[in-house]
């Protein structure tokens, strides 16, 4: 039907042309931004799960900095404890020596001092070894005031506590002026000097215990970081097949929507012809 008042073919048209116009818009958005999803809109639920994506390997990737912070925390207190060993393993010598029959009272004088010397020197590794500027070994320390609790992942339960206290109390008396290994003329004696073999022994046991836990730990914390980070690829990996842009098939429905809008606007224009053919009738 021929109508001056009705174009059918060009209201139509436009309606088609603009809902062109609207998908190759969003198709040249997706293509200049690289994402498939801009905005609520184009995949709502999409969306949201891209989002709770996001959020877990942020956290991950925070909660992997985390283990590399608490390994080197450890190792500094473990290469401490190590010193500590070395100490301990020449005071032992110094006692094995000054218990032996054959010293004199001047080498057991002699002996004394370098071991009172070595006493010092252990605790100054106790008292002042920190990490971050913050003591490590000390009572009052970030691992001798009790367990420290190292955040391992992307959510509040993915925690792991390391608590060598206990041990390092034991440790702190013994070195202390009164303790069994500090107190003063510990090696000037024959007799004394014999019985401190065994307790610097068991000091050792200690010290050895104290280390296991420690490198227990750092191995624990290298496979959670390990593991992180294997998480972390492939939830990345997850979001990015939600939220990013597949640039051939985008770069195709662009092209068909832009054939689309010019083949719209050429018909538009013909159709507007139509209403001439109206006047033709009435001359």
């Amino acid at each position: 039907m021929l109508s001056l008042h009705t174009n059918a073919a060009s209201l139509s048209i436009q309606n088609n042309l603009a809902s062109n116009r609207t998908a190759l818009t969003t198709s040249m958005t997706r293509l200049g931004t690289g994402f498939k999803i801009n905005s609520a809109k184009d995949d709502a639920a999409g969306l949201q799960i891209a989002t709770r994506l996001l959020a877990q390997t942020r956290g991950m990737t925070v909660a992997a900095q985390n283990t590399q912070n608490g390994i080197s925390l450890m190792q500094t207190a473990e290469g401490a404890f190590s010193e500590f060993t070395n100490i301990l393993l020449r005071m032992k010598d110094l006692a094995t020596q000054s218990a032996d029959g054959s010293a004199t009272e001047n080498d057991r004088t002699a002996l004394q001092s370098e071991y009172d010397d070595l006493v010092k020197e252990l605790n100054n590794i106790f008292s002042n070894t920190a990490y971050g500027g913050e003591k490590l070994l000390a009572a009052e320390g970030k691992l001798g005031s009790g367990a420290v609790t190292f955040q391992i992942g992307a959510t509040a339960a993915e925690t792991m506590d390391v608590d060598i206290s206990s041990t390092l109390g034991t440790i702190s008396g013994a070195i202390g002026d009164t303790g069994s290994i500090g107190v003063s003329g510990a090696i000037t004696t024959q007799t004394a000097a014999n019985a401190l073999i065994t307790t610097l022994s068991d000091s050792l046991d200690d010290v050895g215990e104290i280390r296991s836990q420690l490198g227990a730990a750092q191995n624990r914390l290298t496979h959670t970081y390990n593991n992180l980070q294997n998480m972390t690829t492939n939830t990345t990996d997850a979001r990015g097949r939600i939220t990013d842009v597949d640039y051939a098939s985008e770069t195709a429905n662009m092209t068909s929507k832009n054939i689309l809008m010019q083949a719209s606007t050429s018909m538009l224009r013909q159709s507007s012809q139509m209403s001439q053919m109206v006047l033709s009738l009435l001359q």
